[in-house]
């Protein structure tokens, strides 16, 4: 138990120092949208680090790396489910009239907003580039 409370004690100290950075980096307060983004931008460094952990057989970083993921998704907002994404895809799809991935940028663009901070891009582009084919 104590060592739980540890790593999420060093996860958010780690946060806030990220957030501090940010907003000395901006001049000013940061507004909940760009909060998020801190920590999305934080949980996605951590996924590709576990990635690269896995990849080179280190285990325990990973499993470290996993445990920080999911302590900073405590203080994000819920994520969309697949069937949600899929639904505002079809709908942007047919609202930017896309028929192929040439059509990407606009659906991407359309998408974008209403998904930030609730959806991995990474995801959402790939659920696009499906729909869209060739």
């Amino acid at each position: 138990m104590l060592s739980k409370e540890k790593l999420k004690v060093s996860t958010l100290r780690l946060l806030l120092s990220s957030i501090k950075y940010r907003q000395i980096e901006k001049g000013e307060e940061l507004d909940d949208n760009e909060i998020i983004a801190v920590l999305s931008t934080e949980v996605k460094k951590r996924r590709e680090s576990a990635e690269e952990y896995s990849k080179a057989e280190r285990k325990e970083l990973a499993e470290k790396e996993e445990a920080e993921i999911k302590v900073i998704e405590k203080y994000l907002p819920e994520q969309m489910t697949d069937d949600e994404i899929t639904k505002l895809i079809d709908q942007a799809i047919d609202d930017t009239g896309a028929e192929s991935k040439k059509d990407m940028g606009k659906v991407m663009q359309q998408l974008m907003p209403k998904t930030k901070g609730r959806a991995d891009g990474r995801k959402v582009s790939q659920i696009v580039t499906e729909k869209l084919g060739d």
